[in-house]
């Protein structure tokens, strides 16, 4: 019997890359594909489990979780590490990196 390949494996190593490639993009496009991968994940593991001797492709699915999975944990940080820049600098100091480090030094230094 030849084994066929699950429906979502290629869709979601694409997607658990492209999550740690967009993390850098402000954090939300990383965090919502590799959501969209762990989606597609759920859906081709329940369908690997009724039959696993019928698919070959498990283990690509399996990287392409761990993958979204760091995407989205370098998202997140991503996120907080702007969202805590905002709150301690302002806005003004995401545009002016000299302004940032500026800021950072006084916030430190008292």
């Amino acid at each position: 019997m030849k084994k066929s390949k699950l429906p979502y494996t290629t869709a979601v190593l694409v997607l658990g890359i492209s999550s740690i490639a967009l993390c850098c993009c402000y954090g939300i496009p990383g965090i919502l594909t590799g959501i969209v991968a762990l989606f597609l994940y759920k859906k081709d593991k329940f369908i690997y489990e009724k039959d696993k001797s019928k698919y070959n492709n498990f283990d690509n699915l399996k990287t392409g979780r761990t993958l979204s999975i760091i995407g989205i944990s370098m998202s997140s940080l991503y996120v907080l590490y702007l969202f805590l820049t905002v709150l301690l600098v302002g806005k003004s100091g995401l545009s002016n990196p000299t302004l940032l480090i500026k800021e950072i030094v006084d916030i430190y230094s008292k």
